[in-house]
Parts: structure tokens; sequence; C-alpha cells
């Protein structure tokens, strides 16, 4: 690429995947995380910023040619959702466009967003459909149905769009269903953490069993390449594949056989998923995703390595 981009959020999971394929690519990072990575002591420059801080990240992002915003708070539980998820996803999301409105280099934004973004609306009650970049979370629905990272994330994709079109901003948003993989970072994120219940416990993160799964190594090349291709535009989907617990659990049964499991026998097995996530659009920018089997092996080899799990 040759390009000088800055990472907000580069200590997070996905981020982290990000930074090393940015840096193996040979481009300079700015970011906040990440010096033991290879290439960093040339190319990598650190920032302090604040998401709800206005012009925290002006010095960032002077000077680069993309930007990806990944920073955004993660959980699923919270006590006030206003401060603790909507307020720093949005907020946060509005600061980083405006500091990139006063930099004159900037030729493209890209955002994390989430598939939680396209799939919580009335449409998502029915049964056998396929969800893509055509459908928009409905944020009352989202507040009614207390999914409140859904409606942090929604709000801050809807304010991105605006102040991207006010301001002639080009913007990509990258919409990651549940994300797993091998993680750099030295602290598990949630989605981590839920994959690693789900294999000692059985516990479910999700309450319907169903999760859309992608690789993060995907989602993060998915990043580079939404930065890369010229014609790339609007949102792009990213789940390799929708499967409920058991499915997975049953993979790694069959991957890891002398992997101690929960037992993967609902009351009632479904046949089916009751929904599928488009990957066209994901394609067409060049995202091959990763076999459920390949991530789920490199998932669980990553927390033997971590000792937190053994077989």
């Amino acid at each position: 690429m040759g390009k000088v981009v800055c990472v907000t959020g580069a200590s997070g999971y996905i981020a982290s995947w990000l930074v090393k394929l940015l840096l193996q690519r040979g481009d300079s990072s700015k970011v906040e995380h990440l010096t033991a990575l290879e290439g960093a002591n040339e190319r990598l420059h650190l920032y302090e910023a604040s998401l709800l801080e206005e012009g925290s990240f002006d010095s960032a992002v002077d000077g680069c040619d993309g930007v990806f915003h990944t920073a955004s708070p993660v959980f699923l539980s919270v006590s006030d959702p206003q401060t603790e998820l909507i307020e720093p996803a949005l907020k946060g999301t509005i600061n980083v466009l405006e500091s990139c409105t006063k930099a004159s280099t900037i030729k493209r934004v890209v955002i994390t967003s989430s598939i939680t973004t396209v799939m919580y609306n009335h449409n998502s009650l029915q049964q056998d459909f396929t969800v893509d970049e055509t459908w928009f979370s409905d944020p009352i629905f989202c507040e009614e149905n207390k999914k409140w990272y859904a409606l942090s994330k929604t709000l801050a994709e809807k304010a991105a769009v605006k102040l991207a079109e006010e301001n002639g901003l080009d913007l990509v948003t990258l919409h990651p269903g549940y994300t797993i993989g091998p993680p750099l970072q030295p602290s598990l994120n949630l989605s981590s953490v839920g994959l690693l219940d789900l294999i000692k416990e059985g516990k479910q993160i999700l309450a319907n069993g169903v999760y859309h799964y992608v690789d993060v190594r995907d989602v993060a090349l998915a990043h580079v390449l939404a930065l890369e291709n010229p014609s790339a535009s609007g949102r792009y989907c990213l789940v390799a594949r929708v499967a409920y617990s058991f499915e997975a659990l049953d993979i790694l049964k069959r991957i890891c056989p002398s992997l101690d499991l929960p037992p993967t026998e609902p009351e009632n097995r479904p046949d089916k998923v009751p929904y599928q996530v488009s990957k066209e659009r994901a394609e067409s920018l060049g995202v091959n995703f990763r076999p459920l089997e390949v991530t789920l092996k490199d998932s669980v080899e990553s927390f033997r390595e971590r000792n937190l799990i053994t077989f």
C-alpha cells in the first residue's frame, strides 16, 4: 500500500490483526499499541486519544491517507446503556470523523461496524431469510428489545453516514458477525471468552444459540481491502457461516477428538439455522472466508498455548 494510515483502538481484537497486516504490507500505522510486532519500530507511531474528547484524534489522523475506526465498547450486559455503550460509540465515531474532516490528505475512512446494525428489525422475526447490506436495524426495535450494543452501533453508523455525506468523506462500513479466531492481544475479548465458555462449559453467550461466525483474520483483511480497493463503497456484511453452537461443538469433536467437550445434543435439534447472511459483496471485495473448521481449530490451539484448555 505504501500509505500512512491511522487505526483507532489498535489494542483491540480485530484491530490488532489489522495492524499486523498493515505492518506486514509495509504501511506506516499510527496506532495505540502493538510495538512488539515486526516492523513496529520503523513504522508504528503511538498517539493517546479519547473517544469522548472532541479533537482528540486531530494529531493522530493528520497527514494520513486513510483511517480505520475500530474503537468502540463491546458489552452485552450493562447497567447504564447510555453511558457505557451508546455515548462512547456515538460520540467516538463523530469525534473521529470530525478530525478526519480537518485532514485534507485523507482519502477514505473505514469503520468497523457490526452485523447487529443490519439484522435487528421486524423482518428478523421471520424464518428462512437472507440478511444483506440492504437491511438496517431499527433503533426503536433495538431499544424495545434491549439490544443495547446493536443500538449503539446502529446510531453510530447513522451518524457516520450523515457526517460523511455532509463533508464529502469517502466512507466504507464493515459489519462483522461473531468474530473468533486466535487473539493477538494479551487478554481475551468478549467473543473469545464466549467461545472458551462454550468449549469448557457449554455456556451460550447468545440466547438463541445461533451464531454468525467469522474469522478475525478475514475481518482484518477486509479492512485492508476496503481501503485498497478504489471501487469499495457502502456497507459490507462479514459472516463466513451461520451455525448453531452445537454445530460448532460437533466440528470440534471431529477435529479435536481428545478435547473434553460438553454434550451437544439439544432437546430439539433444529434441521437448519433460521437465516443466512449474504457473502456476495464481501467476496466482491476480495474476501475469501476461512471455513469454520479452520477458525475453530486455530482458536483452540491458541487457547491451549495460553494454558486455558488442555488436551
